[in-house]
């Protein structure tokens, strides 16, 4: 185990070198390495012992004078080629194969002698194996080396057991903290207490790329490189030659069918232990086990060895022993003799009928558990109208609201095939189901079960001699049975759990994809502002923030208490003299009401000479913010009701930095987000907020606490210590000064270096007054002192007496350029001719398209030994203007001067709008009415989106503006739909 890191170290391999090794989930990796461990301890002590023979007749010749380190390195190649069948699989792959990913069997300690490598783990097929090369110059290849594995094995072997095999230094001493290229850490978990080890009987990379239609090369690429620690934000910017080009959303959803498949094996791996120490472990039972790719499969099998389970009755047939009997009748029918198995005095086998009946159990436990026969169900029902179906349960009026009852009347009698279902109808009817409103079934058609009986009785469990027609009707009995009482159970779970598993999956992406459109909302900058916080009782809530999002000044404004006139005047002196134009409403309680207000006031200019326009923003979190520890921290002098008026304001200007502050489920742009898996929602919605805080980047020296912490590989601590850093040395100067904050090692500067921003003007200007400075006192102090002085000023640890020199900035770090990209960026720009200060100046523009119309892309990719995604990272790094913030790109606020009502609406009228939310059924879309129109999902076609717009859910986003045509106007009910003519 100790020698593992240097031989990738050595040998500089790609990150899976072995697709044996890509099969073991990451949870397992302690117990991989407890296996190690134990078969390195192994050879040690028997070397160990034999190294003491030696020492005790010390006037021996000079043969025994031999260099210690010879002998020990001589006898250690003869020990481990012993245990080589043993340590193969771990030692394959580069230091990753500790995480391997294929489970090993028991390793049997007692047996000295080497076992014979019968099994060989599968390698999948279409594997991409070499996925990142010293150069990385083959990483656009699809190929597949067929000889890497064997002679990767071969060579790390060779090199084990001749250079780096040790016994006296300990291992943690031995790890190396950068092995590869990119700078990837090899963490050491420590010791970890031995496990035996199973082996799965399914690949985790061709399931996982099964479930999501991903290959099974990136697959096997991505497992490592979540195993390696790395964040989505990085793999989706920096590594997508080795991810196909995948987005942050499918990444995701990888990750989150790879969590569910480990939390299958792991359970698998504990239920096994369990029931092996109980001494319930047989064979097939294995099997069955290690078959299960679903908790639903490993549930139906392990069931009946849960502790304080009374036994079922296949369990209870087996005690009076029936098995023999059972097997029998299938294997050798013509020799059975079921009278042989009466007992008068036993219970169960007094008769024939029980004896009968408890062989049917048997077998019909058998045939519920048999891989072979589940597969063919789920094939059958695959191909049958399977159909799931909803009514209204018999409840007393008393237990449930006849207000809640009326919210699912289109479910109180429903019925659809599982095929068609939509994902919203699947949480809707669950939610009936856990309020006990409605009671759901899967209806699976009679058809199916006779063509299953059919075909276990003449195929698959037919006799393998003449059985006598009793026997027959034994094992007919014994299929009915099966499927009535085991089969048809575990098949209407295994839809269900699917069915409402992929809508709690779409429902959170929903959120997901709602949450990066609002977080990327286009800022609004320049414009001094006054957010309104409306209410009645207690006022309307004013705060007027300066364009650097600066407290200007709070008031409360009581509009609708019949004081309308004398607090327009309040409101125009305070708009006069911060020149504030802006006003943004949040639109909760009073929203309808202070917007007719303004704009009354609007268009009736009396707020002139002023050209004032308003807009109506979510306050949905803002009330939770106000009350929050950090709002009390930001602004401590400041009431709670003011601080969510203070958002709201902040919302327009800056939309990404003020929401990061709010819990993202509290926003408030999802679907049934109470009734899905609470975990995954927030672990999905905090990847979305660090991807979206990420791809923006942030200017170190300026941004909030809150807003660092969201950054790629860095955390509270970690952003807090880097604002400490801050404060106590002044701005940092260059990303690499970000190895100096305390706990931020390789891995996380890796993760966050590429997303980190400066103001190279606030720099540069910096630096020449710390130099200007420098210079003056520099006369006056003794070399030492001076060593002192600029250590201090510049936050420079002292690392030795010669650092006497001001750190300056490195132009490439206002772009989004990796650092680990630097060389290769250098030498672009002297390909090019261009200098470092002249990046985002149209000069450089100039010149980075002339030499890619004349080299084209990849020829110079070619030319400069790198990828053409690394290529084009540094292009868009180098012309991209200082400052530059893709959000500009998308929606900004739709300020308005009027509103219209909806009793003015007409069918057919045709209006622009900005869309609320998105669910699975239809997106709503804000018209200016004071009412959210719904615009069905049927209505939203691939024809009608932008080709920017098009994506896989031909979803839109919160914040999108719309063109919509008016399709029906309920006044009564209050609802509109609307039909998508195009998106502005």
């Amino acid at each position: 185990m100790t020698t593992l890191p240097r031989i990738a170290k050595s040998k500089a391999k790609p990150l899976v070198s072995e697709e044996e090794d890509d099969e073991l989930p990451s949870f397992l990796k302690s117990s991989s390495e407890s296996e190690e461990e134990e078969e390195e301890w192994e050879p040690k002590s028997k070397v160990a012992s034999k190294r003491r023979l030696p020492k005790k007749p010390e006037s021996k010749p000079k043969k025994a004078a031999a260099p210690r380190s010879t002998v020990v390195r001589k006898r250690t190649r003869k020990t481990a080629v012993k245990e080589e069948p043993n340590v193969s699989l771990p030692i394959a792959a580069d230091e990753d194969s500790k995480d391997g990913l294929k489970l090993l069997h028991p390793k049997e300690e007692t047996d000295p002698k080497p076992k014979t490598r019968t099994k060989k783990p599968k390698m999948p097929q279409g594997t991409k194996i070499n996925v990142i090369q010293g150069k990385m110059d083959n990483l656009d290849s699809d190929e597949i080396p067929s000889t890497s594995a064997p002679l990767m094995e071969n060579e790390v072997k060779q090199e084990k057991y001749e250079e780096d095999f040790t016994f006296d230094e300990p291992p943690l001493k031995r790890i190396k903290l950068t092995t590869l290229p990119q700078g990837k850490p090899v963490k050491h978990p420590g010791s970890t207490k031995h496990q035996e080890e199973l082996e799965m009987n399914w690949d985790i990379v061709q399931v996982l790329s099964e479930r999501t239609n991903i290959e099974p090369w990136v697959c096997a690429n991505i497992i490592c490189l979540f195993r390696d620690e790395n964040t989505i934000p990085f793999i989706a910017r920096y590594r997508k030659e080795l991810v196909n080009n995948l987005e942050a959303d499918a990444l995701r959803e990888v990750q989150q069918t790879l969590e569910e498949l480990r939390t299958v094996a792991k359970k698998t791996h504990v239920t096994i232990q369990k029931i092996k120490k109980e001494g319930k472990l047989s064979g097939s039972l294995l099997t069955a086990l290690l078959n299960c790719k679903t908790l639903d499969e490993l549930d139906h099998v392990s069931a009946p060895y849960k502790t304080g389970s009374k036994g079922t009755k296949a369990q209870r047939a087996k005690q009076l022993g029936l098995e023999p009997a059972a097997i029998s009748l299938i294997e050798n029918p013509v020799e059975l003799s079921l009278f042989s198995y009466i007992k008068p005095n036993v219970k169960g086998l007094t008769t024939i009928q029980e004896v009968e009946a408890g062989v049917q159990h048997i077998l019909a436990d058998m045939f519920a558990k048999d891989k072979d026969t589940l597969d063919f169900i789920r094939v059958l029902c695959q191909q049958r109208y399977i159909c799931i179906q909803s009514a209204l349960a018999k409840v007393s009026s008393k237990n449930v609201n006849e207000k809640d009852v009326n919210k699912f009347q289109l479910y109180q009698n429903f019925s659809c095939n599982i095929k068609n279902i939509q994902h919203h109808q699947i949480l809707a009817i669950n939610r009936g189901e856990n309020l006990k409103i409605l009671t759901v079934k899967v209806n699976v058609p009679d058809g199916v079960k006779n063509e299953f009986c059919r075909w276990c009785v003449n195929e698959r469990w037919r006799p393998k001699r003449y059985a006598k027609p009793e026997l027959m009707k034994i094992l007919h009995n014994s299929v009915e049975d099966s499927y009535k009482r085991l089969i048809y159970p575990l098949l209407c779970r295994e839809f269900r759990s699917k069915l409402t598993s992929d809508a709690e999956k779409e429902s959170i992406m929903m959120f997901g994809r709602n949450l990066r459109q609002l977080l990327l909302m286009s800022p609004v900058r320049g414009r001094t502002m006054m957010g309104v916080d409306p209410g009645y009782k207690h006022g309307c809530k004013l705060a007027i923030i300066s364009p650097t999002s600066q407290i200007l000044h709070t008031d409360v404004v009581y509009l609708h208490s019949g004081q309308g006139f004398r607090e327009g005047e309040k409101i125009r002196r305070l708009l006069l003299h911060y020149n504030c134009s802006t006003v943004v409403i949040g639109n909760g309680t009073a929203c309808r009401e202070t917007e007719a207000y303004f704009a009354d006031l609007i268009m009736k200019k009396y707020f002139a000479p002023l050209d004032v326009v308003y807009c109506i923003v979510s306050e949905a979190g803002a009330s939770i913010y106000s009350v929050s520890p950090e709002a009390s921290k930001e602004m401590p002098d400041l009431d709670p009701n003011l601080r969510s008026a203070v958002s709201i304001a902040r919302r327009v200007q800056d939309p990404l930095a003020e929401l990061v502050k709010i819990e993202p489920k509290h926003i408030g742009v999802g679907m049934y987000q109470h009734d899905v898996s609470q975990t995954l929602l927030k672990a999905t919605l905090d990847s979305v907020v660090e991807e979206c805080v990420s791809f923006v980047g942030v200017d170190i020296n300026i941004c909030s606490e809150i807003l660092l912490r969201h950054i790629a590989g860095l955390n509270a601590n970690r952003a807090k210590n880097i604002i400490e850093w801050r404060e106590k040395n002044g701005p940092f100067i260059s990303r690499e000064q970000l190895k100096e904050v305390k706990g931020l090692g390789p891995k996380s500067f890796q993760q966050c270096a590429g997303f980190i921003r400066f103001n190279q003007e606030y720099i540069r200007t910096f630096c020449s007054n710390q130099q200007t400075k420098l210079a003056a006192e520099g006369h006056a102090l003794m070399a030492k002192a001076d060593v002192q002085v600029i250590s201090e000023k510049q936050g420079k640890k002292k690392r030795n007496p010669a650092a006497n020199t001001v750190v300056w900035p490195n132009p490439l770090d206002q772009t989004c350029i990796h650092p680990e990209s630097y060389d290769v960026a250098k030498r672009f720009l002297t390909f090019i001719g261009g200098n470092p200060n002249d990046i985002g100046k149209p000069d450089m523009q100039q010149k980075v398209n002339a030499v890619i119309q004349k080299e084209g892309i990849e020829g110079a990719a070619k030319t400069l030994n790198t990828t053409v995604h690394t290529l084009q990272i540094i292009i868009d790094g180098l012309t991209q203007p200082e400052g530059f913030d893709f959000r500009t790109d998308f929606e900004k606020p739709d300020f308005k001067r009027s509103i219209v009502c909806l009793e003015d609406l007409s069918i057919g009228t045709v209006l622009t709008g900005k869309v609320e939310n998105a669910t699975l059924f239809g997106v709503f879309v804000d018209i200016g009415v004071g009412k959210s129109g719904l615009i069905p999902i049927r209505n939203i076609t691939e024809t009608k989106l932008s080709k920017a717009k098009k994506r896989r859910s031909l979803g839109l986003g919160p914040g999108e503006r719309v063109e919509v045509k008016v399709l029906n106007i309920d006044i009564p009910r209050s609802r509109i739909t609307l039909d998508l003519l195009r998106v502005l």
